[in-house]
């Protein structure tokens, strides 16, 4: 059992917190109705007593019953009350309801002994009965309480550090937002960690991010900061501080400090010794946002200017001058009600091979402002990265071209020899249920995966390539294509193309640009493509504007052709003409 998490310690101050979120969002039945439950309980058997004792005869709609004969209607309704405790207060009402029960035994020995009343004989198995059908109950809930417990757990907790997750980060946050309560979220960044995983691998990477942690832990749990730390680990060597009850920014810098100091000495990881440390960006509630989403955005912005190779400082505080924080507020709100009322839109630009036969479209993500034009993509999807975002814009693309496309196969009455390329960003691909949300849109649609490309960047074979290996070899046995998008702007390995399950290479924009100008610029784009051929790729150019472009690239071998010399990103309306024509 890692050591933090689920410590029983009393100063444990980080597992404290997570405690009371998880009391806060538990649902919880009214006390007050405990208390209507049990004394609707102590009537019924009052009730119960008495009648069992009662010689009276009544008549009832002509016949004359002896009151004693309802003595099991009452019983059993207070039994059932009982019931009814026991599954609505669990521990509570279990323990209350065999009090209750216990206290019916005298009356009905007293029954059987004083006034050799039978009944009660029948009503003591109902009440063994009861007994069981309630323990039953207690222990059914037992189970499903322990299950919901390790499922919190799973939840909130990151399994490599027994730290405190993002998710349970982020429920943090908005729980304090929402009680309007002063605090500093601190980024966090590991510097050059990557070269520890590529020179000793990732065992040792692992061991590191654990011993940081646990260093951290202490501090948080010890309070020896003398502010409320919270500490989780948001991914990779990222991690976040949540800082509360300071007075001003130096204190806030005062704890950074700490825990900056706890890795100047060495770190031993399998007799190796390890130096490392890391950036520090922060921002404040409510001084720099209003909500955790945008204290994140803020805080990174920091974190990402102190990383900065032009940067001699360790921690850096959020200001507007960073980036244009109001704008970027504002367009993120904008995508946010856009994925809320399903409006984000979808418009496909054109493919064609090199003898202008068309081959399909790229299907691209279109948001409207509020006057009624299209927000830039150049400044919506960096936003959308940053906000975490982009894998949801994906989906909603993915999900209106695959309904178009199944609306004009069943308007052409037969199937159609056309491509719909998605773009699918790093954040979607690594998502645990990305499979299943592909699946289900081809589902909705009714399409066929052979209709679709599958866009991802060249840096996924940098950052993710193994998860992204296997995904990616999922999508080909579905039926997909995939396609390496911007190629050439990263540093991916010809081993690592080699071996990558893909069907095209999509040459950037930037260098189709600059192809006109030398003979090197040239040459560049045509060993992209004698590279492409060589290991069996396709290889289409993105952004060919000019007829000089177009034609070094029919000389050189381009097979396919995207960009404005042949069209244009267009509506759907405007892409099914062009389809049916």
């Amino acid at each position: 059992m890692k050591k933090g998490f689920f410590s029983s310690r009393k100063d444990n101050y980080i597992d404290k917190t997570l405690e009371k979120l998880s009391a806060s969002s538990s649902a919880s039945t009214p006390k007050v109705f405990f208390v209507l439950i049990v004394i609707l309980q102590l009537f019924a058997t009052f009730f119960t007593s008495k009648i069992a004792a009662s010689k009276e005869i009544i008549n009832f709609f002509g016949i004359r019953i002896a009151l004693t004969a309802f003595t099991g209607v009452f019983s059993s309704l207070g039994n059932i009350i009982i019931i009814f405790l026991t599954y609505l207060f669990w521990k509570s009402g279990y323990f209350t309801s065999l009090v209750l029960l216990f206290i019916q035994l005298p009356l009905l020995a007293m029954g059987m002994m004083q006034r050799q009343n039978p009944n009660n004989i029948a009503g003591l198995f109902n009440n063994l009965s009861t007994f069981i059908v309630i323990t039953i109950i207690f222990l059914n809930n037992l189970r499903i309480s322990k299950y919901q417990e390790r499922m919190r757990n799973q939840a909130t907790t990151d399994s490599l550090t027994g730290l405190p997750n993002r998710f349970a980060c982020t429920i943090l946050l908005d729980n304090l937002v929402k009680k309007n309560e002063r605090f500093a979220l601190v980024s966090v960044d590991l510097n050059n960690f990557k070269s520890i995983n590529d020179t000793m691998g990732h065992d040792a990477g692992d061991k590191m991010l654990i011993e940081i942690a646990n260093r951290w832990r202490d501090i948080a749990d010890t309070n020896k900061t003398g502010t409320n730390d919270f500490i989780a680990r948001l991914g990779g060597d990222e991690f976040a501080f949540v800082i509360r009850h300071y007075s001003s920014c130096l204190d806030i810098v005062d704890t950074i400090n700490i825990y900056e100091k706890t890795l100047e000495g060495k770190i031993l990881i399998d007799d190796y010794d390890y130096f490392i440390t890391a950036s520090f960006g922060y921002a404040e509630f409510p001084d720099d946002a209003m909500d955790s989403s945008s204290l994140f955005s803020c805080a990174d912005a920091a974190l990402h200017k102190i990383k900065k190779p032009d940067s001699s400082s360790k921690i850096l505080k959020f200001n507007p001058e960073l980036v244009n924080t109001e704008r970027n507020m504002k367009i993120e709100r904008k995508i946010r009600a856009a994925l809320e009322t399903n409006d984000v839109l979808f418009h496909l630009q054109p493919q064609y091979d090199s003898e202008h036969k068309l081959r399909g479209f790229e299907a691209l993500a279109r948001i409207k402002d509020a006057d009624d034009t299209f927000i830039r993509p150049d400044i919506f999807i960096p936003i959308a990265e940053r906000s975490g975002l982009i894998d949801r814009i994906d989906l909603m693309v993915f999900k209106k071209a695959a309904l178009f496309l199944s609306d004009m196969i069943k308007k052409a009455g037969k199937d159609l020899d056309i491509i719909f390329c998605i773009n699918v960003s790093v954040r979607h691909l690594m998502k645990n249920n990305f499979i299943e949300e592909i699946k289900k849109v081809l589902h909705e649609s009714g399409v066929s995966a052979n209709h679709f490309e599958i866009e991802i960047t060249e840096s996924i074979m940098i950052e993710s390539f193994e998860k992204a290996f296997k995904y990616i070899n999922e999508l080909k046995d579905m039926g997909f294509k995939v396609a390496i998008d911007d190629f050439g702007t990263g540093y991916s390995s010809l081993s690592y193309l080699h071996s990558f399950p893909a069907n095209l290479l999509k040459i950037d924009k930037s260098f189709i640009d600059v192809m006109s100008d030398s003979d090197s610029s040239k040459q560049y784009v045509a060993t992209i493509i004698s590279i492409g051929h060589i290991l069996n790729l396709k290889v289409i150019s993105e952004g060919v504007e000019t007829e000089a472009q177009l034609s070094i690239l029919k000389d050189i071998g381009c097979d396919y052709i995207q960009g404005y010399i042949w069209g244009k990103p267009m509506p759907p309306e405007d892409a099914e003409k062009l389809i049916t024509n």
